[in-house]
């Protein structure tokens, strides 16, 4: 096909419904007889509308609260942390099997005692917990979670 040989025909008018019988869209103008979408003006209803009936989403039970979109902290508790010295971190305790992903948020929380002299760095720990950090001989540093490092993509 060719520039020139194209056929190019005037956009068609709107179609004037309701101008007789003889028109072919005369009397009901293709809105069928009776009800909420025959007549003029706006007959929008929700997606959810069921002719009148009860609304799937009012039929259908809820729960109650909310859910966080928010990952929950990975909890790890003060007499795990007993079997560990030095500088203690995400990957540290990782690698001790203590959580079971570096990249995501810790938290500390106190249970029993803590011997072990340790400088944590962490993204929280609760009161109780830092108080028996430093009372060990430690310290407690808060950190921004550890971001992924990005794969380099492959040259083909």
């Amino acid at each position: 096909m060719k520039y020139n040989q194209l056929v190019v025909e005037k956009n068609s008018d709107r179609k004037r419904v309701g101008r007789g019988i003889s028109g072919g869209q005369g009397k009901t103008a293709g809105r069928g007889t009776k009800g909420q979408k025959s007549r003029t003006g706006h007959h929008k209803l929700p997606a959810t509308f069921m002719g009148g009936q009860r609304a799937m989403m009012q039929a259908v039970p809820k729960l109650k609260g909310f859910k966080s979109i928010h990952a929950k902290a990975q909890v790890v508790y003060t007499d795990a942390l007993n079997s560990l010295s030095g500088k203690v971190d995400n990957f540290t305790l990782a690698e001790k099997n203590l959580i079971a992903d570096p990249f995501a948020s810790v938290k500390i929380i106190l249970r029993d005692e803590l011997t072990a002299k340790i400088e944590l760095e962490t993204q929280f720990a609760s009161k109780t917990a830092i108080a028996a950090i430093k009372k060990a001989g430690g310290s407690f540093k808060k950190v921004a979670v550890p971001a992924r490092k990005k794969q380099a993509k492959e040259d083909k």
